[in-house]
């Protein structure tokens, strides 16, 4: 065995979001989200699962904090509840709401950890929602006051902003596909709510350099390391497409200044749709950035809708239910690939291909792994303890794909492991344990998971074997 040493300045880190594992929905002011409606849609989340405890992270702050610096990281990702700030989200600041985020800043201070905070994690204020969401202009202009709010307050605390969390799956996941809030399924909002949420990520992009310029600013995107199911021109073209709508529709206005072609061609009837654009948004989108933050957890194997017998033949599981994005795209799992209990299949060479693709073809700017992670099928043994070597193998592999990008060229700055704590699962509810830690929800109890000891050792030694 060899050890692969990480760069002495890599970072290495952890994460949690806001509504994931706070809880505390109706304490000290705070306001519903759109996540907080979602819940209580019929059939939108397993078991009619909701945050309204989550992992109590709002009241236990100081004990996931000690968790956090027993794994040794250098900095702790985690977001900010626009709600718990501004209920409705106009209008003066909920005090209670920031003293949340002070105590929380104040305490990564205290034990030596980075805080590097997200401004946007998906929960929307329902007030917003209610007059157009992410649909409408106004969104991205009160998501720039809400900027201001929280830079001002906790901004001297900040090691790094991220503006937006995964803005493809707030646009398309809860516009367009619908099994995301706000649970709308209207192609046309779903590309005018992309243009929106990038609009608000630069508009708080400059806000941020106004009031805190030291401050080095980002956006995590989940970008998607896609193949071609076969060398068929027809699958190729399916793939093409995809690629635009995961990935070029996002880097292309970030990195260029324009949207691409053929994806403004794609959606050209769909009402709203890109209609919403005016002067001058592209610039205020295509500011230089700091850093670019890379969220990846599975490649995506891609063929044309027409083929999926094809792909049967083939030994492709083709899925049961299709996630929309009016593509005629379908992402199927490789024969006889390994998946995790998400179903998603694992191979940490798309991690490598995404780094290497972006420092290649869309900036030199650093990036960061700001999510990587993996739910298995965990369980308290009758020793006490959660052997979890599955996802020790996973992360070990992805970390080595990391190096691989940097072997290769590409300017890695550090990895955040999603997520420190088992927190709500989004529509999986409470099924999904990504964590390091566990978390016994029925009691909050908190269990270092076998993974959590690999972690910090691999920390330590700034290396794998």
């Amino acid at each position: 065995m060899t050890t692969r040493r990480f760069p002495n300045d890599f970072l290495w880190g952890t994460a949690t979001a806001s509504f994931q594992v706070e809880g505390a929905a109706d304490a000290d002011g705070r306001g519903p989200s759109i996540w907080d409606t979602f819940c209580r849609q019929p059939g939108a989340v397993r078991n009619a699962d909701n945050g309204d405890v989550a992992c109590d992270h709002y009241h236990r702050v100081a004990e996931d904090l000690d968790l956090v610096r027993g794994l040794g990281v250098g900095s702790y990702r985690f977001s900010v509840a626009w709600p718990r700030i501004q209920p409705t989200g106009r209008g003066p600041a909920n005090q209670p709401g920031l003293d949340f985020y002070r105590r929380l800043v104040d305490g990564l201070a205290a034990r030596d950890v980075e805080a590097t905070i997200t401004l946007y994690h998906w929960d929307l204020p329902q007030a917003l929602q209610d007059d157009g969401g992410w649909v409408v202009r106004d969104t991205a202009e009160r998501f720039a006051e809400y900027a201001d709010i929280v830079a001002r307050a906790i901004g001297d605390g900040a090691a790094r902003w991220i503006t937006l969390n995964e803005p493809w799956c707030s646009a398309w996941r809860g516009y367009e596909v619908g099994d995301h809030a706000p649970g709308i399924t209207d192609v046309g909002q779903a590309a005018a709510a992309h243009h929106h949420l990038l609009l608000a990520h630069g508009r708080a992009t400059q806000v941020l350099r106004e009031v805190t310029p030291e401050v080095p600013v980002g956006i995590s995107l989940n970008l998607a390391a896609l193949r071609s199911g076969t060398d068929d021109p027809v699958d190729v073209a399916a793939t093409r497409r995809m690629d635009g709508n995961r990935n070029r529709i996002f880097l292309d206005p970030l990195f260029t200044g324009e949207y691409p072609a053929d994806m403004l061609e794609h959606y050209a009837s769909a009402e709203p749709g890109f209609s919403v654009v005016r002067d001058g948004d592209l610039a205020t989108i295509s500011q230089p950035l700091d850093f670019l933050g890379v969220n990846y957890y599975s490649p995506e194997i891609i063929v044309d809708a027409s083929r999926l017998q094809a792909a049967r033949e083939l030994g492709y599981t083709v899925p049961t239910r299709r996630d929309g994005h009016d593509l005629d795209a379908v992402g199927v799992r490789s024969p006889g690939a390994s998946v995790t209990l998400m179903n998603w299949e694992i191979d940490a060479t798309g991690l490598r291909d995404i780094l290497v693709r972006v420092s290649r073809e869309f900036t030199d700017i650093p990036l960061y792994v700001t999510e990587n992670g993996a739910a298995f099928d965990d369980y308290v043994g009758p020793g006490g303890a959660v052997l979890d070597g599955d996802r020790v193998a996973y992360v070990g592999a992805h970390l080595g794909a990391v190096l691989d990008a940097i072997a290769d060229g590409a300017d890695v700055k550090g990895y955040f492991y999603w997520s420190v704590l088992d927190n709500f699962e989004w529509a999986f509810g409470y099924s999904r344990r990504f964590g390091l830690v566990w978390v016994d929800f029925p009691t909050s109890t908190r269990l270092p998971k076998a993974s959590y000891h690999w972690y910090a050792t691999t920390i330590r030694a700034n290396g794998i074997e």
